[in-house]
């Protein structure tokens, strides 16, 4: 279906090789792009590039020094880069402000903030100075388009947003479009340990949901590949929340909840 989309470019993908990077992965290769892993994850990462077809390269994307090495590095190896997915990151459990260890504070807006920044500013620059053209796209979060109680997690998603907007414009006239997805809830690994762990509740989590449930990784990658491809040319800058409309169904919940399937009622 989507076999000639992305045929001749190569496509870098941090966090690449677990849950939402995963999906981007696999099918921005069923498009026909060369796949970069960028992950520090070596195991997995390296197995899931092999068996791809394309390249790992092993990288902790809060230090500028190895961003910079690899954005260089896979250019010699690789080729130039037309596609950067950002989506390295950690996620954060709900807790009070005053019981965050600073140090986990820190970690988090180091991965999910700084290291989004560190890699749009190496591949980014790329792009615009080859004057070739170009797709970034970040991993966001609805978490930072709203209020949550994950006090570092949401401000460090709104970070983000910030940055996709203020690299849109920076880089339009080089041909370099920048923009983000912000998943809500999805069924990630992660997600699903907290609620065996019966630290998240399966029901409540859809609760706001307009289409009554979580979503998958591999629909995030659906959107992701829409921004890297020629369909989406004529947009920069945005943030496309994939949320299964969770934050248009939130306001409903106070207010007698979202209505149930017409086709139930007798």
């Amino acid at each position: 279906m989507y076999e000639s989309e992305l045929a001749g470019k190569v496509a870098v993908v941090t966090g690449g090789s677990s849950g939402i990077g995963e999906a981007c992965s696999r099918l921005l290769k069923a498009a026909g792009a060369t796949i970069v892993i960028a992950d520090i994850d070596n195991d997995t990462g390296f197995g899931l590039a092999e068996e791809l077809g394309g390249a790992f390269f092993e990288l902790d994307v809060r230090y500028q020094e190895l961003v910079m090495s690899a954005a260089e590095q896979i250019a010699i190896d690789v080729g130039p880069v037309d596609v950067l997915v950002t989506s390295a990151g950690v996620i954060q459990r709900p807790q009070a402000p005053h019981k965050i260890p600073m140090s986990e504070w820190d970690n988090i807006f180091a991965v999910d903030t700084r290291g989004v920044f560190l890699c749009c500013v190496e591949f980014g620059t790329q792009m615009a100075q080859r004057g070739a053209g170009g797709s970034i796209i970040n991993i966001a979060s609805t978490s930072g388009l709203r209020s949550v109680p994950v006090h570092a997690y949401a401000p460090a998603k709104a970070g983000v947003v910030s940055i996709t907007g203020c690299l849109a414009v920076q880089w339009g006239r080089s041909g370099v479009r920048v923009n983000a997805v912000a998943p809500g809830l999805t069924s990630t690994p992660p997600i699903q340990a907290s609620i065996e762990a019966g630290t998240r509740n399966a029901d409540a989590l859809t609760q706001s949901s307009a289409l009554g449930r979580v979503i998958h990784p591999d629909e995030v990658a659906e959107a992701v590949l829409f921004l890297a491809s020629d369909r989406s040319s004529a947009i920069t800058g945005v943030t496309l929340p994939v949320d299964a409309g969770s934050l248009i169904g939130a306001g409903w919940v106070a207010l007698g909840g979202i209505p149930g399937p017409m086709h139930a009622v007798s």
